[in-house]
């Protein structure tokens, strides 16, 4: 049985905020960025299977989990979290990697690639999105009006929404209802992952949260993404409620020569939900561009 070396450590960003990272295996870097308030579990998987041939490399963003949040409040930004991902690319003295964005990972690194193209060798997207994912969700504008009324809740009383937030994420209800609204399949992802990731949510603080949700919001990274020329693999939930099929559809037609793929029964979280279908997917598409 071949033992998978894993090494973990901090890299500096731009303004001294120390980026958490972690390291398994050996070969061509994957770097795996996670959407807004998760967490390296949401990769497991594809840790697993990726390590045995690839360096996977994971990070976490400022202010969400071994990486603490940024002395100047004001550079919880998109910007700020992409040169969290330049400064991991630096430390590791990487020369170009493959990178693949889930959800709010996948608009950083559009603009990653706005920023630093040099880095990119191909790109990998789940579930991802470009600009603003909340724009109409669920059929409603609900979602936008109660991001609002928790952003106005905090600059009233920061403490008692603070505790709160940690309260109503954390709970069996919650569990329930991210199945229900499409953020895992219940029939396919293991609960314990789907508590996994509720407790991660909770543990990050609520300003964190509302600077970056609020950052996603008001991004627009399709211009971008017409100049995106490398290889790229759009992996779709064809059951995710939470950004639908529409935005990666719109990925896949921006990005020239892009290759896009449906997963049935995949939802928000379809790396978890079909890990196996993801894994396979990702490896063939490496292995046809030759990223080996």
């Amino acid at each position: 049985m071949n033992v998978i070396k894993k090494t973990t450590g901090f890299a500096k960003s731009y303004d001294g905020t120390p980026i958490f990272y972690e390291v398994r295996g050996e070969g061509r870097p994957i770097i795996l960025c996670y959407g807004i308030g998760c967490l390296m579990n949401h990769w497991h998987h594809q840790v697993k299977f990726l390590s045995h041939k690839y360096q996977v490399i994971m990070l976490d963003y400022r202010g969400h989990h071994q990486s603490p949040i940024p002395q100047e409040h004001d550079h919880l930004t998109i910007d700020a979290c992409v040169h969290d991902i330049k400064a991991v690319v630096d430390h590791l003295k990487l020369d170009k990697a493959c990178f693949v964005g889930h959800s709010f990972g996948t608009q950083l690194l559009v603009r990653a690639f706005d920023l630093f193209p040099e880095i990119f060798h191909n790109l990998i997207t789940v579930n991802g999105f470009a600009s603003n994912p909340i724009d109409g969700m669920f059929g409603t504008n609900l979602p936008a009006a109660g991001f609002e009324l928790i952003k106005k809740s905090y600059e009233q009383l920061p403490e008692t929404s603070n505790y709160l937030w940690k309260k109503i994420v954390y709970n069996p209800f919650m569990i329930w209802f991210t199945q229900v609204a499409g953020g895992f399949n219940s029939q396919l992802t293991a609960v314990n992952d789907i508590e996994v990731y509720l407790k991660g949510v909770a543990a990050i603080n609520i300003e964190v949260f509302i600077r970056l949700f609020d950052a996603m919001m008001h991004y627009d990274g399709r211009p971008v993404t017409d100049h995106i020329d490398i290889p790229t693999l759009i992996i779709a939930g064809e059951k995710d409620f939470v950004t639908p099929l529409k935005y990666q559809e719109a990925l896949h037609k921006r990005i020239k020569g892009s290759e896009y793929t449906k997963v049935p029964f995949g939802s928000h979280c379809t790396m978890l939900d079909m890990p196996e279908f993801v894994n396979l997917r990702i490896e063939k598409f490496l292995n046809d561009i030759k990223y080996l």
